[in-house]
């Protein structure tokens, strides 16, 4: 089998998810991909772009949501949230599940509480479950299933949407909702180490008193009275537990398949409250992405809806260009509405990875026309600036990438006459650069070159820039080796701790197999304000494909963990990376 890992030309660096890949057939951005050149045709274009729609206009809707407000979330859609919740015993799934019908008002459905509720209530659905129960079998699935689907049936839970707490246990159990039509819109899985859920399972105690839960060091008991009346619950020992995880292992591998393309892994190893957050994001995504397609007044649109396929076909479509400059121009625009001005912008699809041979400079010069002019439509001033030629003698020169860049710039198509030279200006990058009618600036792939650092210059147009936006695009930070001991060397790590000053605000990294550039295993995305999302390439019949969510971080996630995704190990198993992925380890060095 072939080695498995990313590359570091193609990852450098999380809403929620989608449910469906996105075929460049569906593909409808916005903003159009335009030949470079001018034409009449074309300026005749921008002029009514500039009066019609495409304009930046504020976000409406916040994106973040307290955790520490008691509020109910309510959503103004037409289809309420439906969630399922997995979690091993101990894994605070119960609180979560208080936690989430507290903040989002989701109707809790637990099949243990449904069969006490019906053999209490006496009804046919109860009288069958009574007799199983007495004679010590399990209730069988089709009695089950039956409850949970007049539960799902009601009013409330379709008023309200539902949360669906430890249902379905097996792939049957899945199938057989999936017949009836009951899909979650996200099913979280709450993933803890297995010492620490029996460590949880082994130290809890019950007051058979209150039959309030103590845990003898996390949360122990009040009072020595208490204390002295604390028992252990019967399925609360090490051989019962390890017995139960076992079980639960083997049950949830079965319907992980199931609901994979809407599974989210949550590290429940941390504080119920940071747990939540997570939680809570996630749901908030999904809630907040229903609110825009329905909002038929909102005048700024989420475009994204998955991954486009084929991204391995060069040269990209139209469609497929026009899809990404939207993302970007989407999320560039969110973070400055928020008040950001120091951003960057790393996307690597093959034709803006310099590392491959089908690198197209006309790709990134489009992306950067179409941040400028829709920034430009909105009356800013924006400077493009291009670095210029560096060093001295033998090093004199500028990277090959952006040769010839500044020219390009000049004959590209800008729409109307007066644009290029008012509201879009040409420059180059340091603090001289800075004029005081500039509102924002534009950087075209700053990168260091042999011997020379772009980053004093940069610190300097920065500097002068004070609180406007400085936007970087695709730029390559790191030190490169001296030649002959010309390369700057004093301050080295203040100038590498500066280049993290810059907060991103897109990221998109294709995700291929050790040393090649084909098949496409994943990708990464990020997209001011959400989380960082993982995907996994899967092939399906008839030689398509599509991209399934594996999971999200609130930050750019590290070897160890895109390792746990892709390989489906606990975080109890995962160890230093090597093998299949330790190339990992240097991507992120």
């Amino acid at each position: 089998m072939a080695s498995l890992s990313l590359t570091s030309a193609h990852f450098s660096s999380t809403s929620s998810s989608s449910r469906s890949s996105v075929s460049t057939s569906s593909l409808s951005p916005s903003t159009p991909s335009l030949p470079l050149l001018r034409s009449p045709i074309r300026r005749r274009y921008h002029s009514l772009r500039r009066r019609l729609s495409f304009s930046v206009i504020p976000h409406r809707t916040s994106h973040s949501v307290s955790t520490s407000s008691s509020s109910q979330i309510r959503c103004s859609i037409d289809e309420p949230l439906k969630v399922m919740i997995s979690g091993a015993p101990a894994s605070g799934k119960g609180t979560q599940c208080e936690l989430i019908v507290q903040k989002f008002g989701l109707v809790h459905i637990s099949t243990g509480d449904l069969l006490r509720a019906e053999v209490s209530a006496g009804t046919d659905i109860g009288k069958r479950a009574k007799e199983f129960m007495n004679s010590g079998s399990l209730v069988p699935d089709e009695i089950v299933i039956a409850m949970v689907a007049g539960r799902l049936s009601r009013e409330d839970a379709k008023e309200h949407g539902w949360l669906l707490d430890g249902f379905p246990r097996s792939f049957a159990q899945a199938q057989s909702l999936d017949k009836l039509n009951v899909k979650p819109d996200i099913f979280l899985l709450l993933d803890v180490p297995d010492e620490i859920l029996i460590d949880r399972c082994v130290g809890r105690r019950l007051d058979p008193v209150t039959g309030k839960i103590y845990h003898i060091k996390n949360y122990p008991p009040e009072s020595d009275e208490i204390k002295a009346r604390l028992v252990t619950r019967p399925d609360d020992t090490e051989e019962k537990v390890k017995a139960r995880l076992e079980i639960y292992k083997q049950n949830s591998e079965a319907i992980i398949s199931a609901y994979s393309d809407v599974m989210v892994k949550i590290d429940a190893n941390r504080p119920k409250e940071v747990v939540f957050e997570e939680t809570q994001t996630l749901l908030s995504q999904i809630q907040l992405k229903r609110m825009i397609k329905t909002d038929k007044a909102s005048p700024v649109q989420d475009k994204w809806r998955g991954i486009p396929t084929r991204l391995n076909n060069i040269p990209h479509s139209r469609d497929i260009r026009a899809y990404f400059y939207e993302d970007v121009l989407q999320a560039t625009i969110r973070s400055i509405k928020d008040g950001n001005t120091r951003l960057r912008v790393d996307i690597n699809i093959p034709e803006l990875n310099p590392e491959m041979d089908v690198y197209r400079i006309g790709t990134l010069m489009e992306l950067v026309r179409v941040l400028a002019l829709s920034f430009s439509d909105d009356g800013k001033r924006v400077k493009v600036c291009v670095q210029g030629s560096m060093g001295e003698g033998a090093l004199a020169g500028m990277p090959l990438q952006l040769a010839g860049t500044r020219k390009i710039l000049e004959y590209m198509d800008w729409g109307d006459d007066e644009t290029l030279g008012t509201f879009v200006k040409l420059g180059a990058i340091g603090g001289k650069e800075v004029d005081e009618e500039d509102d924002m600036f534009i950087l075209v792939a700053p990168q260091n070159a042999v011997g020379n650092c772009i980053i004093d210059d940069l610190q300097a147009m920065t500097t002068a820039a004070g609180k406007r936006p400085v936007v970087l695009i695709n730029p390559r930070l790191k030190d490169l080796p001296a030649s002959s001991g010309i390369m700057q060397t004093m301050g080295r790590e203040q100038r590498l701790e500066y280049a993290l000053t810059f907060d991103n605000c897109y990221v998109f990294r294709l995700l291929y197999y050790l040393g090649t550039q084909y098949p496409i295993m994943g990708a990464l995305r990020m997209s001011y304000p959400y989380r960082y999302e993982l995907y996994k390439r899967v092939n399906e019949e008839n030689g398509k494909e599509k991209y399934v969510l594996l999971a999200t971080y609130s930050e750019r996630p590290t070897p160890e963990q895109i390792d746990d995704a892709f390989s489906g190990k606990s975080r109890d198993q995962s160890k230093k990376p090597s093998g299949i992925w330790g190339f990992l380890s240097s991507v992120f060095s």
